[in-house]
């Protein structure tokens, strides 16, 4: 039942996010002096722009309001229009290290609130028992 949960599932896409930004950028880190190297990224702002745009808004109970986003793969999208050294690479290593902080940051929220939401159903299930 919980994993039917739209927050949850939507957080867990999150977290797949987040871990696929993870590997782009450390691989990106992996050929800083890689020659033609171009970096990737995985876009934030502009999916959760679109998921935004996406969203419908559903009525299951006349007592409730249920939204959901449609499901979107995120996706890898490389920089090929920069060169930032005379061998063709474009890897920056001080926005992959920043890049690296803000998933990091990014991950641990999600975790609070998955966390968080399953605290309560804790809570609820156990009548407030502990």
């Amino acid at each position: 039942m919980f994993w039917k949960d739209p927050i949850i599932r939507e957080l867990n896409q999150s977290l797949d996010t987040a871990a696929l930004r993870q590997k782009v950028v450390s691989n990106n880190i992996a050929n800083l002096n890689t020659p033609d190297f171009k970096r990737s990224y995985v876009p934030f702002d502009e999916e959760l722009h679109q998921a935004r745009g996406r969203m419908s808004m559903t009525r299951t109970h006349s007592a409730h309001l249920n939204g959901r986003i449609s499901d979107n793969d995120p996706r890898v999208v490389t920089e090929d229009a920069t060169t930032r050294r005379t061998d063709g690479n474009n890897v920056d290593l001080d926005q992959e290290m920043l890049d690296l902080v803000t998933n990091q940051l990014r991950y641990n929220t999600i975790i609070q609130q998955i966390s968080g939401k399953y605290a309560n159903w804790r809570y609820i299930i156990t009548d407030g028992r502990g």
